[in-house]
């Protein structure tokens, strides 16, 4: 069992992403429950993933990176986060119908 410890970094594009979509359940839709469902899962799922972050395959992109990028799905959202060190970036979340190859 892997027992060794990640440290977290929400880069801010990250939290406006999740912001627009929080807005867009609350306002848009009327639904602020499952605007507020919507963050816990999210949550959640980046905690979990915390646990073991290597432990699901790289995000294929035909983009040269410095660093790999890997998701988490999330409902009909994805979140994209690197690995840097012992660090795990979440750097964004993403519609899922949406062309993600063109997007990262």
């Amino acid at each position: 069992m892997n027992s060794k410890c990640y440290e977290l970094k929400i880069l801010p594009l990250f939290e406006d992403n999740l912001n627009e979509i929080v807005d867009y359940i609350t306002f848009r839709l009327k639904n602020p429950i499952a605007a507020e469902q919507f963050v816990d899962d999210v949550e959640t799922a980046i905690y979990e993933r915390l646990k073991s972050p290597f432990a699901f395959a790289p995000y294929e992109s035909k983009r040269n990176r410095e660093h790999v990028y890997y998701t988490i799905p999330v409902r009909n959202y994805t979140i994209f986060y690197v690995m840097i060190g012992d660090i795990r970036e979440v750097r964004t979340i993403i519609y899922s119908r949406r062309d993600l190859k063109k997007l990262i």
